[in-house]
C-alpha cells in the first residue's frame, strides 16, 4: 500500500504509533519531529523517514504543508520490500538536493490540483520514494562495482515462473538498467538475459531428474511459455530434448 497526501501539521504536539511506514516531506513551512528518540526537524531541505511501529511525535510550526507517504509493506511487490527494509531500518533525516526539490514541489502542484485520483497519488509517491532511495543507497551501490549475486539469485528463483524483465533486475541491485546489464556481464560473463535463460533451464533438468512432473508442468513452473518451447530451449542449449534427459 501506497498513499499520498497533503497535510498542514497541527503546532500543537501530537504523539503517533502506527503500523506502517512514513515518509514525509516539507512544501513550505516545517515541523519538529522525535522519532525512537532521535530528534530532528522537517523542512524544505530536510525529510524525515518514520519506520513502522516506531513512537513518534510531532508538531508543526507556524504555517505549513507538508507532503506524507504512507507505507505498508502488505500488497508491496517484492522487489520493494527490500527497498522499504532499507530506508525505513532505522530514523532518518535525509538532506534534498535541489532536484529532488523541484520534484517534490512538481508533485505536490499534480497532487493538490488531482489529489482525488488514487493512482495519480500512488504513481507520484512512488517516483518520489525511489528518486529518495537512490540518492540514499543507488549511488553508493554503483560506485562499490559489485554485484549482491545471492540476493539476485534469491530473486530469480521466487519469481522464476513468470518473464522477469532486466529491469527489474536492476532495481533490485540499485542501479540503472544500462550500469546493471554492463556490470553484470562484465561480473559474471553472461548478459541477463543469458543468465535468466540458464536458471530457467538448470531448474528444468533439476525437475526432469528428480520428480514425475509432466514436461508441461515443468515449463509452466521454470517460466517457459510452452512445453514446445522448454523442449527447443533445452535441444538448442544442452544438446538433448527433455525425455532423452530424463532417461538419462
Amino acid at each position: 500500500m501506497l498513499n499520498a497526501r497533503l497535510l498542514c501539521l497541527d503546532t500543537q504536539s501530537h504523539e503517533h504509533a502506527h503500523d506502517h511506514h512514513q515518509l514525509v516531506m516539507s512544501l513550505s513551512g516545517r515541523a519538529e519531529f522525535e522519532v525512537g528518540g532521535s530528534g530532528g526537524e522537517v523542512c524544505r531541505m530536510r525529510a524525515c523517514l518514520v519506520p513502522g511501529d516506531a513512537d513518534h511525535q510531532f508538531a508543526g510550526v507556524g504555517d505549513n504543508r507538508m507532503l506524507i507517504l504512507d507505507l505498508d509493506e502488505q500488497d508491496t511487490p517484492p522487489e520493494d520490500l527490500d527497498l522499504l527494509a532499507q530506508m525505513f531500518e532505522m530514523p532518518r533525516y535525509p538532506t534534498l538536493d535541489a532536484d529532488f526539490q523541484n520534484l517534490l514541489s512538481y508533485a505536490g502542484a499534480e497532487l493538490a490540483r488531482y489529489g482525488s485520483d488514487p493512482h495519480l497519488a500512488r504513481a507520484l509517491g512512488g517516483v518520489l520514494l525511489r528518486a529518495l532511495h537512490l540518492r540514499l543507497f543507488g549511488e553508493r551501490v554503483a560506485v562499490g562495482g559489485s554485484l549482491n549475486l545471492e540476493r539476485l539469485d534469491g530473486y530469480i528463483a521466487e519469481n522464476l515462473a513468470r518473464r522477469i524483465t532486466v529491469v527489474e533486475l536492476a532495481q533490485v541491485s540499485c542501479l540503472s538498467p544500462s550500469h546493471f546489464h554492463a556490470q553484470f556481464k562484465d561480473a559474471i560473463g553472461l548478459t541477463p538475459h543469458q543468465y535468466l535463460l540458464k536458471a530457467r533451464l538448470d531448474r528444468a533438468s533439476r525437475l526432469l531428474r528428480e520428480t514425475p512432473l509432466a514436461l508441461v508442468r515443468i515449463a509452466e513452473e521454470c517460466g517457459f511459455s510452452s512445453q514446445s518451447a522448454l523442449t527447443t530451449a533445452m535441444r538448442r542449449y544442452l544438446g538433448l530434448t527433455p525425455k532423452r534427459l530424463r532417461k538419462a
